[in-house]
């Protein structure tokens, strides 16, 4: 009973952990990534007329629209350069509750039009060599012109360039602190010379709407020609990665509990040996083969249930300690958060118990069969 309540806390807390470990992320990524994203289905931009902005930012459950124009720049600061990810933004980005996470410091602010501002990852800052409190620091960007442009023979004409003042850092996650630099939107439509063309589009869903509903809306109004991306759909591939390896450990540890429940044959078996005796008693007082194998089911049943509600229980509770008091801290010094994440699932838990009590159970089957084929004459 103790061996099937200890795998059953192993299962309860390691399934605990990956929920945990799935909620960080989400939050994560929407503290930088809005709650849905508008895309061209085909292409990298698209044409954004204002009255086709006002049709959308009019339409019921949008708080906030932002307008997005992103692409690969060449960076510089001291003589230090990257090919960073620019991203340029209209000013009412900062109003969907970005860097709500993680770690940010500096000006929440993108400039003005004279003088543009750049919030940049801080791996992005680090690389470069960004000093936010150096006077009249200025980060340059390039980026390429058009190949028709192509064909001077000074280099100086086959790129644009254009400057910004490094203001904030911010750390969320590894990808986006070492890829983006946030600029203003009129910056970067100048730099790339993207006119009225946008390569997205960010919505933040007015309180009282559910993000599947807008995002119906959205994708009912916009038609075929656009995606309409929520946090999860943003980042498919991350997310379903982190539930097959959930899905992967879940078995793992299923497969070491069903060889652990080895203990639990050899245990019914020896006493189906021990009990020939008392067993033939039985059957010679009129017992039937059915009633001793449900005798040594019953047995097996007895600890399978047993071990997984004790495990269950005490699983639960460890979880709930780490969930309060951080027991086990993640060891690492600049971790967003102290100790590891959990969260219990009561899917989770439905799937455990079941796994558990049908492991015992299956492993409890031969030694009834067995116990069930003693001879009174033979034994007697």
């Amino acid at each position: 009973m103790i061996g099937v309540a200890v795998g059953t806390i192993a299962l309860v807390v390691v399934m605990s952990v990956f929920n945990g470990l799935e909620d960080l992320i989400r939050s994560l990524f929407a503290s930088f990534d809005a709650e849905l994203k508008i895309e061209p289905a085909r292409g990298k931009s698209f044409l954004a007329k204002e009255d086709w902005l006002k049709s959308i930012q009019n339409l019921e459950g949008v708080a906030v629209l932002t307008e997005v124009i992103e692409d690969n720049a060449l960076v510089e600061y001291n003589q230090n350069q990257l090919v960073a990810r620019l991203k340029g933004v209209s000013p009412n980005f900062l109003e969907q509750g970005r860097f709500s996470k993680g770690y940010f410091w500096g000006d929440t602010t993108l400039g003005t039009d004279l003088r543009p501002a750049a919030i940049m990852g801080r791996g992005v800052g680090f690389f470069l060599s960004v000093n936010l409190d150096a006077p009249n620091s200025i980060l340059k960007v390039f980026y390429p012109k058009a190949p028709r442009s192509a064909a001077s023979i000074d280099p100086s004409q086959l790129y644009n360039s254009a400057v910004l003042e490094p203001k904030a850092f911010f750390s969320i996650e590894q990808r986006f602190d070492d890829e983006y630099v946030i600029a203003p939107l009129n910056f970067v439509r100048d730099l790339l010379n993207y006119g009225q063309k946008r390569t997205s589009l960010e919505i933040k869903v007015a309180e009282g709407y559910s993000v599947a509903s807008v995002q119906k809306a959205l994708k009912l109004h916009l038609g075929p020609d656009f995606l309409v991306k929520n946090t999860d759909e943003q980042h498919a591939t991350l997310i379903r990665t982190v539930k097959l390896e959930k899905l992967f450990v879940f078995l793992t540890l299923s497969f070491v509990l069903a060889i652990a429940s080895f203990n639990i044959f050899f245990s019914l078996s020896m006493l189906a040996i021990e009990k020939k005796k008392d067993i033939a008693v039985l059957q010679a007082m009129g017992a039937s083969e059915k009633l001793v194998k449900r005798i040594f089911l019953k047995q097996g049943a007895l600890i399978a249930l047993s071990g997984a509600f004790l495990g269950l229980i005490l699983g639960i509770a460890l979880v709930l300690a780490q969930q309060e008091f951080g027991l086990v801290s993640l060891g690492i010094s600049s971790a967003v958060v102290d100790a590891y994440p959990v969260r219990i699932v009561g899917t989770d838990l439905v799937w455990i118990g079941l796994t558990v009590i049908g492991i015992t159970l299956l492993a409890s089957w031969r030694p009834a069969i067995l116990a069930s084929r003693v001879r009174p004459v033979q034994e007697l």
